[in-house]
């Protein structure tokens, strides 16, 4: 009896292709059409082809001088974001609570940082770190510290790096939480009965169950720092000088401040595609070593169960043929 298979559920499925080409795919074609014309005022627009690419691409030139710059800033905010933030988080998470009353109240506050909107983080940093009648820049003055991160690079990237770890490292720890939330208690029993060591522990039991969610903590710190804009917008505005001045800012600089819509559309483009390519290249090594640390006993499994059923199929003919 042949099932009749009804594909009229793809018509639900419509109205969210029409959204997403209204929002995401007109908008990224006005960017490409941009990205290969110039404008000179007027809404006139003048065939450049590849130009923008070619100058933006070329670290001779000033805008590929100025884009590889600030790339370079982005990478080196990312790794550092990535290095604080991973353990810092694991080690919240492996110190939180697994049952009680205590476990609601350190959710709620894990959770709150998260809950706060990004300008008004931007906004909570620049005052806190004013030498003036800001509590750290303050306190830190009072040290002998000579503090200032509207005047000194180091200051201004300090507090940016503890902005950012004091905002989204709870993202993290949540994350690692609920993997270390998953693994039954049989596991812990077993290290005990066997005399493990907390850091045995941590390393055969803990860590490979929060893999998973590891890998979905990187990817997703990795895409916010990368993509970060608010908070140092509003914190420095890209100073001192270019200290700061990620490529985010700058795209905003070059788009709305020099109104240079073929460039601005041009590294808007290239902006978007490293992003992809790096994601696509960080899940592709963590899925691999996932692949690579997964217990053998699920191969092991199948191919039992593959062998046992071999001899059922093979007595069932063999049956057959008697009969």
């Amino acid at each position: 009896m042949t099932k009749t298979v009804n594909q009229k559920a793809w018509l639900l499925v419509l109205p969210v292709f029409g959204i997403v080409a209204f929002s995401a795919l007109l908008p990224l074609m006005t960017v490409v059409n941009y990205s290969v014309q110039d404008s000179f005022g007027n809404n006139q627009f003048f065939w450049n082809g590849i130009g923008w690419f070619q100058e933006l691409l070329d670290p001779s030139s000033q805008l590929g001088e100025r884009f590889f710059d600030a790339l370079w800033r982005n990478l080196l905010f990312s790794a550092i974001i990535l290095l604080i933030e991973v353990p810092l988080g694991i080690s919240v998470a492996l110190s939180m609570p697994r049952q009680g009353w205590t476990v609601a109240f350190c959710l709620v506050v894990m959770a709150l940082p998260l809950l706060i909107p990004w300008n008004v983080v931007g906004t909570i940093w620049q005052v806190f770190g004013r030498g003036d009648i800001g509590l750290l820049g303050y306190a830190i003055n009072r040290l002998g510290i000579d503090y200032n991160y509207t005047a000194s690079p180091l200051a201004a990237w300090t507090t940016i790096v503890v902005m950012d770890v004091w905002h989204w490292t709870s993202l993290v720890a949540l994350l690692c939480y609920a993997g270390l939330k998953s693994i039954p208690d049989a596991y812990y029993q077993a290290a005990r009965i066997d005399g493990a060591s907390p850091w045995a522990v941590f390393r055969t039991i803990q860590l490979p169950k929060m893999r998973r969610v590891l890998l979905i903590a990187v990817l997703l710190r990795f895409m916010d720092s990368f993509m970060i804009y608010t908070e140092p917008f509003v914190l420095t505005g890209g100073g001192p000088g270019n200290a700061t001045t990620f490529l985010s800012i700058d795209l905003v600089k070059l788009a709305l401040g020099q109104f240079d819509l073929g460039k601005a559309a041009a590294m808007s483009l290239v902006y978007n595609l490293i992003i992809l390519a790096t994601c696509w290249v960080f899940y592709t090594i963590m899925a691999n070593v996932d692949a690579e640390h997964r217990p053998a006993g699920a191969a092991q499994d199948g191919a039992a169960e593959t062998g046992a059923a071999a001899p059922s199929r093979t007595r069932v003919e063999a049956d057959r043929r008697a009969t």
